[in-house]
């Protein structure tokens, strides 16, 4: 499966590289250049992400995952993993780092896909920094009111297809 994914990510960037070819060689080279600056000044983060992931996977002891966010405990780890990807501040190498430790440790699929699609929605501090000084305050919290149903539904699916 991991060998398909990489597949078509490689597939998909050569397609975006000849799009960008035909579009002119200027383009190209440009792209190439942001691309590389992009992936080398994300190393470091997802790097130091993996290995405090091991680390904290490591470091919390299972006994107190299980309870909460374990296969068993049903809709309140459903609950407690919501909560706390809406809280979990920082961008995707920490709250994915976050999510793998919990696997780790113990958590059931189903509640860190809630974790994972709750600190996707609606992180409260990406909400206060950069959603409610951007768009009117209104806009923000009914995004954020009829996005609230997401990770459980996302949970609920994955409970439905089985292990992932």
């Amino acid at each position: 499966m991991t060998l398909a994914v990489n597949i078509l990510l490689w597939a998909v960037v050569g397609g975006l590289a000849i799009f960008a070819a035909s579009r002119g060689r200027f383009l190209l080279h440009e792209g190439i250049r942001v691309g590389i600056g992009e992936f080398l000044a994300l190393l470091p983060r997802i790097g130091i992400g993996v290995v405090g992931a091991g680390f904290l996977a490591q470091a919390i002891p299972s006994e107190w995952i299980s309870p909460w966010l374990g296969p068993q405990s049903g809709l309140l780890g459903i609950v407690v993993a919501t909560v706390g990807g809406a809280l979990t501040p920082g961008g995707p190498v920490v709250g994915f780092s976050i999510g793998a430790a919990a696997l780790k440790s113990g958590a059931g699929a189903p509640q860190v896909i809630a974790y994972s699609t709750a600190w996707a929605l609606y992180a409260i501090h990406r909400l206060v920094i950069w959603e409610v000084p951007m768009m009117p305050a209104r806009i923000v919290w009914l995004r954020a009111a009829v996005s609230l149903p997401l990770p459980f539904m996302a949970a609920w699916l994955a409970m439905l297809l089985g292990k992932p």
